[in-house]
């Protein structure tokens, strides 16, 4: 029996005139039709955006200072001056990008920046604040190092390789990026070296100051994607700056003996000669302004740009017996944790805590110091424990902690 001739049921041809055609149930198609339909429903794709290329929407959450605090104090030790300083610094900067535009219409009053420095021992929590209010109102946040900035054209990276971090932080959305936080780590390292202009250039110093202006003002800046130098041949991402925190950090080693000549004392004097009240010779970065600041080597178009100051307390060994313990990602937590994962319950004695708080105190590291202290007597008991198949409990000894750390390179280290 003959069978039957076979047709395209789209375009009619036969299975002589084309190169392949393709049977069904019901129907047949042949490779002309199948092709010009890739092409159609090409087409068709590129007109319908894409979900994942939607830009998500991200509405300002606003907390009130006092909120903001109690979840601080959850993760931050004491520093309450510097704590309520940058709640109310960020409050009042996301309320301001709440304003509406009719409101400016009406009054013409315009709510400047808050941008925000921070001075402070190292190891005090700078970094930590900004990092955990960041997380607190869900922004976008990345930290730059001032000291590897310099000016453009020179070896080193351009102030809008701050940006660009940010701009990863938020994912690539410019939008977002633009309400996120920027903290500047060691902006005391890029201080001018001498009151006096030198005849060659301050590329990592001063220039550098000049460069972080605009942005810290508010500007357009082009900023390249990936990071990295600046080409004429990039494509750029631009970013307004005005809506974004600027906060800086940094030691500011030396800056005590600006602020005791100010005081008209010295830095191990007790009393003011003027005002004869009671000075803290202990802690004389209480008492910063921003005149110590220019002092200091800040250019004063800098100063002016940041206007809220806060300084950071030294800390004591109660401070540091408390971040051992007491914060939600607490050190001591997190080392039982790790133990817990290999199903070993660990165990702190007073005793061992108060040794290490002691050593920590005097390395003055700060908070960085007990992580190092705690690694130097733990790292034996990390490395056996794991093959150890009987231990269910492993109780962390004053015998066994001072053993350890005698042993450990630490110990030669140690301040007099």
């Amino acid at each position: 029996m003959q069978s039957q001739p076979q047709f395209c049921s789209f375009c009619g041809k036969g299975r002589n005139e084309v190169n392949l055609l393709l049977s069904g149930l019901d129907a047949n198609i042949c490779d002309e039709c199948i092709e010009r339909g890739h092409t159609i429903l090409l087409q068709e794709v590129k007109k319908t955006p894409d979900k994942k290329d939607q830009k998500k929407e991200h509405p300002i959450k606003l907390i009130k200072p006092m909120d903001m605090k109690i979840h601080l104090d959850q993760f931050v030790i004491g520093q309450d001056d510097a704590k309520k300083a940058l709640c109310v610094a960020v409050y009042n900067h996301y309320k301001r990008l709440l304003q509406k535009p009719k409101d400016l219409l009406q009054d013409d009053v315009v709510i400047e920046k808050s941008n925000m420095i921070m001075a402070g021992e190292t190891g005090t929590g700078k970094t930590y604040l900004a990092k955990t209010i960041a997380k607190i109102l869900d922004v976008p946040f990345c930290i730059a190092d001032a000291t590897v900035v310099t000016e453009a054209g020179y070896v080193g990276e351009d102030v809008e390789s701050i940006l660009s971090r940010l701009l990863m932080s938020a994912e690539g959305d410019a939008k977002w990026a633009e309400r996120g936080i920027v903290y500047i780590d060691e902006i005391d390292k890029i201080a001018r070296k001498g009151d006096n202009p030198s005849i060659t250039r301050d590329v990592s110093g001063e220039g550098v100051q000049q460069g972080l202006l605009k942005l810290l003002e508010g500007t357009i800046a082009n900023v390249p994607p990936g990071g990295g130098r600046k080409h004429p041949d990039q494509k750029y991402v631009q970013i307004n700056t005005e809506n974004i925190l600027f906060i800086c950090g940094g030691a500011f080693e030396g800056i005590d003996k600006i602020i005791a000549s100010r005081l008209n004392t010295q830095p191990l004097g007790f009393r003011s000669h003027k005002a004869g009240a009671e000075i803290d010779r202990e802690n004389l970065l209480q008492y910063l302004t921003s005149q110590d600041i220019k002092s200091f080597g800040l250019i004063p178009e800098l100063v002016g740009r940041l206007p809220v100051v806060a300084s950071l307390n030294p800390l004591d060994k109660t401070a540091l017996r408390e971040i051992l313990t007491k914060p939600k990602n607490a050190l001591v937590k997190q080392y039982q944790k790790l133990f817990e994962m290999e199903n070993v319950k660990l165990l702190f004695e007073d005793e061992t805590l108060d040794y290490i708080v002691d050593n920590a105190f005097e390395y003055k590291l700060g908070a960085r110091g007990l992580r190092s202290i705690c690694e130097a007597i733990m790292t034996d008991a990390m490395f056996e424990l794991p093959s150890m198949k009987t231990s269910e409990e492993f109780t962390l000894t004053l015998d066994y902690a001072r053993e350890h750390f005698e042993k450990s390179k630490y110990k030669a280290l140690k301040v007099a």
